[in-house]
């Protein structure tokens, strides 16, 4: 098989590392992509893979829980956001130089949002990493980037499966991957003993990102939501209806579906699993796909 396929990739923080497993399935049956659209993490995840370096950018991610996550996170105690983000940029551009988007071999666009001037931004042009740090400013979270007399924020403010903004060629196949989807998470089997090392570590990290930021305090067992998880779920369920519309408007040809309930947002230790969970999800939508063409 070689048949062409335009490829959207929606956000949804750690999850849309599952985009990894998707795209290398894809790729394993002899699917070529010809063009990427993607918002946030999907912009994030289809900015590596235009640039030809998926392969480092999956490497650095699944060993993140052997690194020292936390030293990545470049905090500052601005009203508008308590992480800037540029570390974690600075850090990938190591062993991803930044380049122009319209140099990359696959044609590319990035997804954000201006809340300023209420409209959609979609960058195809212009440096690759300035793209993607504008369509991951999550609100609240992420510090927007401020240009002129605009403040850009995280695409899935108002386009979290940018399917419109995907360039089409003629024959080709329209393939979109949606990591919020209200399906049945798929769960893998992984020994408790590893799954429980790699948790404990991560959360005793990100218990001290908590207490750094002063945002844990008593509470009742019964409360489960946090100031993170609030946002995520904020985002998310405004952004539900509008993924809706343009899965409608412009039904894909073979559409990914990932569980919202796959992990948390910020769940980045998880790379290696999240990798083997998009993988699996493909493998069912395109057996399906393919018995039926």
């Amino acid at each position: 098989m070689n048949r062409k396929i335009a490829l959207v990739l929606s956000g949804g923080g750690a999850r849309g590392i599952a985009h990894i497993g998707v795209i290398e399935e894809l790729e394993k049956r002899g699917y070529v992509i010809t063009s990427i659209a993607g918002t946030s993490m999907g912009a994030l995840i289809g900015g590596m893979y235009a640039a030809g370096k998926l392969g480092e950018y999956k490497q650095w991610m699944c060993s993140l829980d052997k690194l020292k996550v936390f030293s990545l996170v470049d905090f500052t105690f601005s009203a508008d956001g308590i992480v800037k983000g540029d570390k974690v940029l600075k850090a990938i551009k190591e062993f991803v130089p930044d380049t122009n988007i319209e140099t990359l071999k696959v044609d590319y666009s990035a997804t954000a949002a201006d809340i300023e001037n209420h409209k959609e931004i979609v960058y195809r042009s212009g440096s690759l990493y300035e793209a993607i740090r504008a369509s991951i400013a999550i609100p609240m979270v992420i510090t927007p980037v401020i240009k002129d007399n605009a403040i850009i924020v995280d695409g899935g403010v108002v386009n979290n499966l940018p399917i419109r903004n995907v360039t089409r060629n003629r024959g080709d196949l329209l393939v979109a991957v949606y990591v919020n989807a209200n399906v049945q998470p798929i769960k893998l089997k992984i020994s408790k003993k590893e799954e429980k090392e790699k948790k404990s570590v991560y959360l005793k990290k990100l218990n001290e990102f908590y207490e750094h930021l002063n945002i844990i305090s008593p509470k009742p067992k019964k409360e489960k939501i946090g100031y993170f998880n609030l946002i995520d779920k904020t985002i998310v369920s405004a952004s539900l209806q509008l993924v809706q519309l343009a899965i409608e408007k412009n039904p894909p040809d073979i559409l990914v579906n990932i569980s919202r309930d796959t992990c948390g947002t910020y769940d980045f230790y998880r790379a290696e699993e999240l990798v083997e969970i998009g993988r699996q999800s493909a493998i069912k939508t395109l057996d399906e796909f393919e018995r039926k063409n």
